[in-house]
Formats: C-alpha cells, structure tokens, sequence
C-alpha cells in the first residue's frame, strides 16, 4: 500500500483501526478471499471515499466496519474498542448506537410516508434529530407525508439519508449511494451527505465506482484485488455540486 500525504488532517482522531483484516468466502465450493490483510485508520470527521472495480472488497470492509459482518480473521478497532470481539447483542448495539447506513436501494417502507419512515429510527435512538428536522436538513421538509410512490428515486435515497441521519450516528457508511440514480439526482444526494459530514461532523465513508465522486473527499482509498492498493490525501476537497461527471 502506498500513501500520499500531501495535505494529512492535522492531529487526526482515529475512529476506526483495522488489523490483518481477511475475509474469505465458500462460493460453489470455490474459496473467494474478498479481504487479504487490510490495515488502515478512518478519522473522526472525516470524508472518505472507498474506490475501486467492483469484488475488489469495498463493501466487504464497509459491512465489517459497520458490524453486519464478521471478518475472517484480524481486528476491527472503533474509538479503541475491538469490535471483533463483541458478541452478536453488542454489534446490535453498536449498530443502533453509533452507525447509519445508506444502500444503493432506499428500503423505503411503502405504506409508510416520509416521515414515518425517519420516525421508526428516531423511536429507538438515544438523541435523536425529530424526523422532521432529519427531513428539512435533506431538503424535504414540504415532502413530510408523501408516500415513497409519490416521491422521485433521488428523494427517495434522500429520504434514507434522513432516516440515517435521524440518530445522531458518529458513523455514516454510504454503500453506492448514487449508483441507481441519475448524474444530476446523483449530485444533488452527494450534496446532502456533503452537508450531513459537515455539520454534524460524522464520519462518512463512501463507496462508489466512479472516479469523479472522489474530488468531493478528504481521502480517497483505493482497492485492488481485497487489499488496500493506495490512499491518497486530497488537498482540494471541492462541493458536490462542482464535481462533472
């Protein structure tokens, strides 16, 4: 792995450590190494990018992080507690707790509206955003009880990354975001997660396929064949709303 500290944040907070982190598979009764040996650190605050071809690993180390799956062997550390060692109860809570999650498919409650969708995270978090605030801070406060049918694709995933958001997480994990949108949809959810990270200062990592998305990152960490191939500083962060696709 090579990195280019070109602009490294001053005196960065860890949030996350990986060790040795592998993970392999039984596909067919062929063995799949999805991870081999990860070791890096993801900072408090920070805007990161996860780019790479797709079965290079991305989502594999994004689920690890996030506690929906278990690595095969090595250590997963968050703010210095090893959650590779936790038992299924403490992943839920950690999960609950500290992580949001947003997927290229919006999992959208049908029969619920907007709200009600922010609502039933909002229910069992500790401090949550009501889900009207969650709603206005993505741009859809005149959106509040329109249904999913009656929303676009792009307000949809907007309305995911309120529901995300509601709980305060520390943790944003961002799994192609854009990847069932349009260029321009596209930019305008890029631009909410944008503004979630900056003012709340969540974590927010983000996996994509396109190159382009990473000028909007503070890091940029590239995946090849299950390990860590570059990381690469960015001194020129730009908005979403610049990046042309």
């Amino acid at each position: 792995m090579s990195e280019t500290a070109t602009q490294p944040p001053p005196d960065p907070k860890v949030a996350f450590q990986t060790f040795g982190l592998t993970k392999t598979y039984q596909t067919d009764g062929t063995e799949v190494h999805a991870l081999r040996g990860v070791n890096t650190e993801l900072y408090d605050g920070e805007m990161a990018v996860l780019l790479g071809p797709s079965g290079s690993g991305k989502s594999t180390f994004l689920n690890i992080l996030g506690g929906l799956d278990r690595p095969t062997s090595g250590q997963v550390f968050f703010h210095g507690d090893e959650l590779t060692g936790f038992d299924d109860k403490a992943l839920t809570s950690f999960r609950r707790d500290h992580v949001g999650f947003v997927f290229q498919f919006y999992n959208l409650i049908p029969s619920l509206t907007a709200r009600e969708n922010v609502a039933l995270v909002t229910e069992i978090s500790r401090d949550p955003l009501p889900p009207e605030a969650a709603l206005e801070m993505v741009g859809l406060k005149d959106r509040l009880d329109h249904f999913p049918s009656q929303l676009s694709g792009g307000e949809q995933q907007r309305v995911a990354v309120a529901r995300a958001v509601a709980k305060r997480p520390d943790v944003l994990l961002c799994d192609e975001p854009t990847g069932a949108l349009d260029s321009q949809t596209g930019v305008t959810v890029l631009e909410t997660l944008e503004q979630v990270n900056r003012e709340l200062g969540t974590t927010t990592v983000l996996i994509t396929h396109n190159a382009v998305i990473s000028g909007m990152a503070d890091r940029v960490i590239s995946f090849a064949d299950g390990q860590v191939s570059t990381v690469v500083y960015n001194p020129t962060r730009v908005h979403a709303a610049s990046l042309v696709w």
